[in-house]
């Protein structure tokens, strides 16, 4: 069963740009309403397609080098990095349905 994995400023170009398999970015913050709501679902997310994706989370408020290098202007902000280039990425919280879509459009 997956989850996902909290990374950081100093963990984000080994568990992301260098990840074999594409890697799902979940851009948050402690005050975000919509991202305590699309949490869970990441969470599911994570253990249904352990095998293709990997799901991470980074805290916009304690890792600003990656916010502003990404330049996420609001949260929650999902971006899906392949080969270590962000290729998709949607602004808010999304329905399962979307984000498993938006998954498996690169995949």
């Amino acid at each position: 069963m997956g989850a996902a994995k909290v990374v950081t400023d100093k963990t984000f170009v080994t568990d992301v740009l260098q990840s074999d398999k594409p890697v799902l970015v979940d851009f948050w913050a402690e005050w975000c309403g919509p991202c305590r709501k699309v949490s869970p679902v990441l969470e599911e997310i994570a253990g249904e397609m352990a095998d293709q994706v990997t799901i991470v989370k980074i805290n916009i408020d304690e890792n600003p080098e990656t916010t502003r290098a990404y330049r996420v202007m609001s949260v929650p902000t999902l971006t899906i990095f392949k080969g270590g280039q962000p290729v998709q990425s949607v602004a808010g919280a999304k329905p399962k349905g979307d984000l498993v879509r938006l998954i498996q459009s690169v995949l």
